[in-house]
């Protein structure tokens, strides 16, 4: 049984269940597969990965405070994040992931991470 590859047509050699006829034809198969559709959604994960590494690098002790001005110089967008949680008191912390922020008083964030 004469098989090919789906990603040049090249013949395929080797074990009777292998699809791709190289690692380089099954990641150039595997990439389109998954790749994002559209660009908004790629902008978006990028931005939200940004602001992850943003806040990790500022959170380095898993609970931490800071500045609007220092989350804005490192290019933090406050209209990306992940979830939201509420307490009981009202309170509602923004999060990227696990990690997270609170809007204090006076341009102060408190910086969490979530367990």
């Amino acid at each position: 049984m004469n098989k090919t590859c789906p990603e040049c047509g090249d013949k395929i050699v080797g074990r009777i269940d292998k699809k791709f006829c190289s690692d380089g034809c099954r990641n150039a198969h595997n990439n389109k597969v998954n790749k994002d559709g559209k660009n908004l959604i790629r902008n978006i994960n990028n931005r939200l990965r940004k602001n992850w590494r943003i806040l990790e690098s500022l959170n380095p002790d898993q609970k931490t405070k800071t500045t609007k001005t220092k989350l804005e110089a490192k290019g933090f967008d406050f209209n990306y994040f992940t979830s939201t949680y509420t307490t009981k008191a009202g309170t509602v912390y923004y999060f990227v992931y696990d990690q997270g922020y609170l809007p204090l008083d006076g341009d102060f964030y408190a910086l969490v991470k979530r367990k």
